[in-house]
This record gives structure tokens, C-alpha cells and sequence, in this order.
């Protein structure tokens, strides 16, 4: 196994490129051969495994913590089947006693109002993700900012609902993933801007820095939903970069300028999309393209071929 590490350099030759030999419990230097280290550690599991099966079987460590719930998922949860550990029934004489047990486990989980507000907004938080098709690393930086907005009290006087969908946005936002307040406020059921208004309240509140929306983050979604090739992407984001480098998209909003790059693109790759299916997939205006459009064609000497009409 070799590994780069500069804080470990051969004393020999100064090379940072070495091999953990864990049958003889050696560190080598790759260039020279010296042994630097004969007693390393493994710090790997002590037994071996040859499918996934076996691996289920020996490892003796649960599920990572998640702060998408209540619980972190720390608590134990005991199930509504009535079978043991190895699937066996377990006896009537026993049934009634875990069937108490579990009614205590349900009243334990949530014991106070503020642990029952928490599940209430991370299954909210989970819901919407879910509709928006999010990642792992978003719904878990909207639960964090969601906690520590109940840490400081930031929710008191304020609807559990709204916050959830500021956080979810937030998230978004510091993970760079494009998702407007409009598709937050459709699925939510709460308006655009409430949603606007608590999220500039959360990024106050908790000192929230949020890097500036690049049209390119846009590309992939627009894409995959207009159902072109990856050639069209390349050429939409090479697009955007010049008009970075010119500063045409200062003041211009990321979502058209990313939709009207694409419509160029797919004309310039022979895939071409209408104006209006590009508008109705990126949610702007046909209008907006069309103004989008002319200025990046003019300001970039772009070649568009002149039998090109507006549809």
C-alpha cells in the first residue's frame, strides 16, 4: 500500500512516497528502500471477509450518527414484529410484556415538546429533500443549521414549516447545489417570500456565509431535464466562463444566463431546444432568454447560423 505524506519523509532521501507493508509491519521508503518504521499498526479490523454477507455478519459497529434525526440515531428501537433476534416467535406469555415495552420506548422518544417539535421538523426537512431528489451532505447541513437555529432560540415565535424550508435552502445554497425558492415554496406549500425572509433572518442570526451562485451549477440539472448530451454541457459551461472572464453575468440572474447557454449550446451542437421548452425548464421568462441570449451572442463574437428564428 502506498501512501503520500509529507508530514512522514524518508531521513535518508527526503521521499514523501511510502509503503505500509502490514504483513511485516514495515513502513518503506519507495525510492531508496529503507525501512523507516518496523512496528506500525494496523488499524483495520483483526478479522477477514470475502463478500458482503460475511461482512454484515462480523462487523460490530451500528449505523453512522445522522443529524437527520431526532436522535441521531443513537437510541434503540424495538420492533413491532414479534420475532427475536434469530426470526424465531417469540412466546404469547411474552408478547403482552413487549408490547409494553415498546409503548414506553415510543413515550421515551419523545419526551418534552421541544423533542417533539425537532421530529416534527426533520420529517418536514426529509420531506422536501426528498421531493427535490437532494443529496446526503445537503439534508444534513440543513438539519445542523435547523438545530443550531433551536439552540439559540431563533424559532420561538416563528412557523416550524417556514424555518425548515429556510434551512433547506440555506443548505443548498452552502453545498452549491441549484435549487431556487420557487421549487422550495411549490413543494413546502409556504410562499416564496416567507421562505426569503427566514433564510435572511437564519444567515443573520448564525453568521452564515453563502458562496455566489454560479450559473454553472445550473448546467447539469438544465441539461439532464432537456435531455441533451454531454457535448451540449461542455460547450454551454465554456460559454459561461467566457462571460465570467468579460463580466457580462454581473447583475444578470445565474438561472437565465445558465438556460440562455444552453440554448446556444444545443443550437451550436445540432441538438437543438426550443426557446420556449428551455424557459419552461429553467422557469424563467421566454423574454429573458431572448435578452440573455443576444447579449452573450454579441459580447462573445459567437457564429450562429443565420437561418435560426425564434420559436
Amino acid at each position: 500500500m502506498v501512501e503520500k505524506d509529507k508530514k512522514i519523509r524518508c531521513p535518508e532521501c527526503g521521499e514523501i512516497e511510502l509503503i505500509k507493508d502490514y504483513e511485516r509491519a514495515e513502513l518503506i521508503c519507495t525510492n531508496c528502500g529503507l525501512v523507516i518504521k518496523d512496528k506500525i499498526e494496523n488499524l483495520g479490523p483483526e478479522w477477514r471477509v470475502f463478500d458482503k454477507e460475511e461482512e454484515k455478519k462480523r462487523v460490530r459497529v451500528g449505523a453512522p450518527v445522522t443529524h437527520t434525526v431526532h436522535d441521531k440515531g443513537l437510541t434503540t428501537m424495538i420492533d413491532w414484529k414479534d420475532r427475536d433476534i434469530h426470526g424465531r416467535n417469540i412466546p404469547l406469555m411474552k408478547r403482552a410484556q413487549i408490547y409494553r415495552l415498546r409503548k414506553l420506548q415510543k413515550r421515551l422518544v419523545a419526551s418534552n415538546v421541544t423533542e417533539r417539535n425537532l421530529i416534527f421538523a426533520l420529517s418536514e426537512l426529509n420531506r422536501i429533500a426528498s421531493h427535490l431528489d437532494l443529496p446526503k451532505n445537503v439534508r444534513e447541513s440543513a438539519a445542523v443549521i435547523y438545530r443550531k437555529a433551536m439552540e439559540l432560540n431563533l424559532i420561538k415565535g416563528r412557523s416550524i414549516e417556514e424555518i425548515a424550508a429556510a434551512a433547506i435552502y440555506a443548505a443548498c445554497r452552502r453545498c452549491k447545489v441549484p435549487v431556487t425558492l420557487d421549487e422550495i415554496a411549490e413543494i413546502s406549500r409556504i410562499k416564496k417570500k416567507d421562505i426569503g425572509r427566514n433564510h435572511r433572518f437564519l444567515a443573520k442570526k448564525l453568521r452564515i456565509i453563502f458562496p455566489p451562485i454560479n450559473p454553472i451549477d445550473y448546467i447539469p440539472k438544465l441539461a439532464s431535464e432537456l435531455k441533451l448530451s454531454s457535448r451540449v454541457q461542455n460547450i454551454a459551461i465554456n460559454i459561461i466562463k467566457q462571460a465570467n472572464m468579460k463580466g457580462i453575468t454581473l447583475g444578470k440572474g445565474p438561472k437565465s444566463i445558465a438556460a440562455a447557454a444552453i440554448y446556444i449550446a444545443s443550437i451550436l451542437a445540432n441538438e437543438r431546444r426550443t426557446q420556449r421548452e428551455v424557459a419552461e425548464t429553467a422557469h424563467v421568462t421566454e423574454v429573458t432568454i431572448r435578452n440573455r441570449y443576444k447579449e452573450l451572442v454579441e459580447r462573445l463574437n459567437l457564429r450562429i447560423p443565420s437561418n435560426i428564428k425564434w420559436e
